[in-house]
């Protein structure tokens, strides 16, 4: 029965994707749904952009090792990216009114830089979206019996169709419904977890004491790793166009500043849930934890929970990171077709043919993501590297390209190329400090020098014109 009511779940979900193609007239439908959409269905695309296998899978099990220190940069620092991203961001590059972030960079540096800023965004959504592909094979694979490998290609099969369909429509629209179970599955299954375990502050007490520390232990060293687990997805997914793509899908300048602050503060309440529902499954399951940490939730629920828990969980579980994958998928495919592809024909192609080059390069992305997938099972570490490479190459020449109006074109580039080989060099040293803080000063040490020696002629700061 659980296995028929995935099977309807998923058919439903093409469904929908097959529904919403009628609404892709061209590439802005396609990749922005037109810039129309209302509030509910805007603030339920950016609550979903990180809250898939990284918060449920991820999250839980680093929580149960780790408390709140460990987890400090998902929810902590996902919520802290929205609310940064509305006030601050958001205005500037929506009224720019192009169609990926690597043409924001154009808009602010030039050609050269949009090309190399898209190069170097790219690579990091494969990571990404392979995590996302892992864990919907793991749901499976505890469901059906089907191997990992097995998994991945039936998942990607999946959110390929529906994406390849209806693009930021069908996401849009699966991501307003998905929330909804999302909510309603994670609410149900704390109430009988806290039920279970006799309360919650039964599970609670049960948990050591380090589970809720939320600040570090003294020492200079322990307060600038905290800021550097806070500035993973706090600071490094603001220059992503995963979520570029689902803010200026809103229908205006408003709408977009609202869902933002709406689905930071969703993202972090409820968030939370799957930490307090892992900390109840190892005060009442030991041994699953035992035998496996990031499967510890739903071997729970499958092994103890009645039908009807079982499908609202499960349900849940693969609304979150089918979201959390499609919209993954179609970010990279923006990016290579806008800013790689397009500008070798000159200006000559048709807006028909860009739509056809997005739904190719929708395909090339999901068959490279499960390439990746099939090398590597870790869902939290795929997720953080993805957004350490922005950290440290991106989110320096996005800032000061709004707000300096003495950033260069050499300043950008310096910076992105600097900051990123400085991370890979001291991340092999595995120092005390973490190795994306050197990434990120260096970076920004790039940007001012480079911009000092070799200035551009006077530009516009976007953010304050």
């Amino acid at each position: 029965m659980l296995l028929t009511a995935i099977i309807i779940y998923l058919a439903l979900t093409i469904l929908i994707g097959a529904w919403a193609s009628k609404f892709v007239k061209g590439s802005n439908d396609f990749v922005l749904a037109g810039r129309s959409l209302p509030l509910f269905l805007s603030a339920s695309a950016l609550f979903a952009t990180w809250f898939g296998s990284e918060t449920i899978f991820g999250a839980s099990s680093v929580y149960l090792e780790e408390g709140l220190q460990g987890v400090i940069e998902d929810p902590f620092g996902g919520a802290l990216c929205l609310v940064l991203f509305g006030m601050f961001y958001l205005r500037p590059m929506y009224r720019m009114g192009v169609l990926t972030i690597g043409d924001v960079f154009k808009k602010i540096y030039g050609k050269q830089v949009e090309f190399l800023s898209t190069v170097f965004m790219v690579p990091v959504f494969f990571g990404y979206v392979a995590a996302q592909l892992v864990a919907l094979s793991l749901i499976l694979g505890t469901v059906t019996g089907l191997s990992m490998a097995e998994g991945i290609f039936l998942s990607a099969g999946i959110v390929v169709i529906y994406t390849f369909l209806g693009g930021m429509w069908a996401i849009s629209i699966t991501d307003f419904i998905q929330t909804l179970l999302i909510v309603f599955g994670l609410v149900v299954v704390a109430v009988v977890v806290g039920k279970e375990a006799g309360g919650v502050g039964v599970i609670l007490d049960s948990a050591p004491t380090e589970s809720f520390q939320f600040f570090p232990g003294p020492g200079l060293n322990s307060w600038i790793n905290y800021f550097g687990a806070w500035v993973i997805l706090g600071l490094g997914s603001i220059p992503s166009q995963d979520i570029y793509q689902r803010v200026m899908s809103s229908k205006s300048e408003k709408v977009a500043v609202q869902s933002t602050y709406l689905a930071g503060g969703f993202y972090l309440t409820f968030g939370l849930l799957p930490l307090f529902i892992a900390l109840g499954a190892k005060a009442l399951y030991p041994e699953l934890y035992l035998e496996n940490k990031q499967m510890l939730l739903p071997s729970m629920v499958l092994a103890h929970g009645g039908l009807p828990v079982q499908i609202i969980f499960f349900g849940a579980l693969i609304s979150a990171i089918m979201s959390t994958a499609s919209s993954g998928v179609l970010a990279p495919a923006a990016l290579i077709s806008e800013n790689l592809m397009k500008p070798f024909f000159k200006e000559k192609l048709k807006d028909r043919h860009l739509l056809w080059i997005l739904r190719i390069n929708v395909l090339v992305v999901a068959v490279v993501s499960v390439m990746m997938a099939l090398q590597d099972s870790n869902i939290y570490e795929l997720v953080s590297g993805a957004s350490i490479l922005l950290l440290v190459s991106l989110f320096i020449p996005l800032t000061t390209g709004l707000y300096w109006d003495k950033s260069s074109k050499a300043g950008a580039v310096l910076s992105m190329v600097t900051g990123m080989l400085v991370y890979l060099v001291v991340d092999k040293l595995e120092p005390e400090i973490s190795s994306h803080l050197y990434g990120l000063l260096a970076s920004a040490l790039a940007m001012f020098a480079g911009s000092l020696l070799f200035p551009n002629k006077p530009q516009t700061t976007y953010a304050l014109s």
